[in-house]
């Protein structure tokens, strides 16, 4: 149908391989939850997992249980059997747009937004604490297309107006090395008025935490008594979280200096006042013009100030 979305575009590259998705088999009940990246995809994967596991019960970290599909350097084979092998209701990551994955009338999408600014903040942190041997990982795995994923050189301004200008793919114009972060967010933005697509954004999960989750849980059809809520909501907060990272994330030494705990930075927005000056957003907004008006200012802002 037209009207729904459609596979735009192949995203390949030393992360992401959107074709693995072609193999992957749905369920009516799938929850899969969206974000470019560092917008709150772990976060959102602990509420939902709390959500679907409300007496603490989740059957392993957030992130084990909800495997990543496009992530190339996982074997295949073992993110699909395990999805298969799950009995219970099923929650699912991927960083792609909307263009590069198939979209089941059947499955339920949460999207999740962030300034891009508080963006890169949290992928310099991201991008700089890697491992040699995740960076091995990326660049040695048989598959990957094009150049080969590089440890980030400390050159915060260089870093900024490359991913603010430059994009990895030739539909992006902004994200290298990684990618379009304001791409992803408009192809999700198209289609939000669907009723199996839901957008949520970082800032509004921080301002009212168990507001935004009761209604996640509406959207997903998902009930919990009211004795319930005050215990799940505590296992999502940042504080609980920090203090045992890898209970959520499971252990990160391959891919981070200082494993779960470095994973699981700071949780905060508006790190980037006294980073980025005046020619460094002027960069932000000629960027942001590129996106539908409402679009860039949900955003950037969110639903409760947009």
């Amino acid at each position: 149908m037209a009207d729904l979305p459609q596979v735009e575009h192949i995203y390949q590259h030393h992360h992401l391989d959107s074709t693995r998705w072609n193999y992957f088999t749905p369920r009516d009940d799938d929850i899969v939850i969206s974000t470019s990246y560092k917008a709150g995809t772990t976060f959102t994967q602990t509420i939902v997992g709390n959500l679907l596991y409300p007496n603490d019960d989740m059957p392993g970290p957030a992130t084990v249980i909800s495997p990543w599909v496009d992530m190339r350097i996982f074997p295949l084979e073992l993110a699909l059997g395990q999805l298969e092998a799950q009995k219970d209701r099923r929650f699912i990551k991927t960083h792609l747009p909307l263009d590069g994955l198939p979209f089941f009338p059947n499955v339920k999408y949460i999207m999740v937004g962030r300034d891009p600014r508080d963006v890169f903040m949290s992928l310099l942190n991201h991008w700089g604490s890697h491992t040699d041997h995740f960076f091995g990982m990326m660049n040695g795995v048989p598959g990957r297309q094009g150049d080969p994923f590089f440890p980030f050189d400390g050159n915060i301004k260089q870093a900024w107006k490359i991913w603010m200008t430059k994009g990895w793919f030739e539909w992006e114009s902004d994200g290298y090395p990684m990618w379009s972060h304001l791409h992803h967010c408009e192809t999700w933005w198209r289609y939000k008025d669907l009723p199996n697509i839901k957008l949520i954004h970082y800032s509004d999960l921080l301002a009212d935490l168990e507001g935004e989750m009761r209604d996640i849980a509406q959207f997903l059809d998902i009930e919990l008594s009211e004795e319930q809520w005050p215990a799940v909501v505590n296992r999502c907060t940042f504080a609980t979280v920090k203090k045992d990272p890898e209970k959520v994330v499971g252990n990160m030494d391959f891919g981070f200096k200082g494993g779960a705990d470095t994973f699981i930075n700071k949780g905060t927005n508006n790190r980037w006042h006294g980073v980025l000056d005046e020619r460094d957003l002027k960069l932000y907004g000629t960027a942001m013009k590129k996106l539908p008006a409402d679009c860039a200012n949900w955003l950037q802002n969110g639903w409760q100030a947009a």
